[in-house]
């Protein structure tokens, strides 16, 4: 199903975000209304204020506070998204030059840093104090995850466990806002807050697993940036661990790894390659894909205590939109 069908129960609303969100862009600086265009006008997916939406589609839908978290949400999403690619050195993403590559590494920065406090002002207009410190916690959050990726680069003794934790806190804990903010805001009992918080956080962490999936099997056309670009960067994601659990002496990714400083760019692209291959060639695509299912299925039940209606049930066909992407 795709998402503008999923996103019908509240469509016009998230109609009002992208006119929140272009609002942001008008400021009396025309090299900041540049780049704010420019970051803010390509169009994601937009999960993360259709989430805050429907999860506040149960019981008060307060839709002022709600559009407010919503592009809230989705700042904070496009602020990481720009220091990522500083941080990175990444050229290219959905398929258009990065802002590190157009204006800089130093304007990228304060761009993110930019991004970040506007969500912070849309966040404080809700004047909810609990959603304001759960917007601040989770931007403490993320930037602990990217620091930890940061620091466990090129290290192959990282555990499954290591690889959880690190991607709910870069990836997760985004969406369990998105999710708990809603449901905080519509006034939701405390069992249905945590119940959509728990949905927020299995379908962030399902999310991401997809996301690592697609960086060894989709192509730079569908993904709208370089394949193996986490392999490049020293990043262990799970498809990753599993091919070194099932070819652990002469491994691709192991000898990226322990070689980093001696290899060529090159060599370095053509172990990439090989270990996509061997990737696409095993069983550790299906096995990755079951573990993204499994999460999909404990966020399906974590919805059962919601009432039911439209966007319960948009809610349950976004988990299953979220294992068959394929970008």
């Amino acid at each position: 199903m795709p998402l503008s069908t999923i996103y019908q129960p509240v469509e016009e609303d998230l109609a009002k975000v992208e006119d929140w969100l272009r609002s942001v862009s008008e400021t009396e600086f025309p090299w900041l209304e540049e780049l704010l265009g420019y970051s803010l006008k390509e169009r994601g997916k937009r999960i993360r204020p259709a989430l805050t939406l429907l999860s506040g589609k149960f019981y008060n839908y307060d839709l002022s506070s709600l559009l407010s978290i919503a592009t809230a949400v989705e700042l904070m999403h496009t602020a990481t998204l720009v220091h990522d690619d500083a941080i990175d050195k990444s050229m290219v993403r959905r398929g258009r030059a990065t802002v590190i590559r157009l204006w800089g590494e130093d304007k990228a920065v304060l761009l993110g840093d930019y991004l970040f406090a506007k969500a912070g002002e849309f966040a404080a207009d809700t004047q909810n104090l609990r959603v304001i410190k759960r917007f601040a916690q989770t931007l403490e959050i993320i930037s602990v995850g990217e620091l930890n990726q940061i620091f466990s680069a090129f290290n192959l003794e990282q555990t499954y466990q290591h690889y959880l934790q690190r991607i709910s806190r870069k990836t997760a804990s985004l969406f369990t806002m998105a999710t708990e903010s809603g449901a905080i805001l519509s006034q939701a009992p405390e069992k249905s807050v945590k119940a959509l918080a728990d949905y927020g956080h299995n379908l962030g962490i399902a999310f991401q697993i997809v996301d690592d999936i697609l960086d060894y099997t989709s192509t730079e056309e569908e993904m709208g940036k370089p394949i193996g670009s986490d392999l490049a960067q020293g990043t262990l994601t799970l498809p990753g661990m599993l091919l070194l659990q099932h070819y652990p002496e002469d491994n691709p990714v192991k000898r990226i790894f322990q070689n980093r400083d001696k290899l060529g760019d090159r060599d370095k692209e053509k172990i990439i390659k090989q270990a996509l291959e061997l990737v696409r060639n095993s069983s550790v695509v299906q096995e990755c894909y079951q573990v993204a299912s499994d999460y999909c299925s404990q966020a399906r039940q974590n919805l059962d205590l919601l009432p039911e209606n439209a966007s319960r049930r948009a809610l349950m066909e976004l988990a299953s939109f979220i294992i068959e992407r394929r970008r």
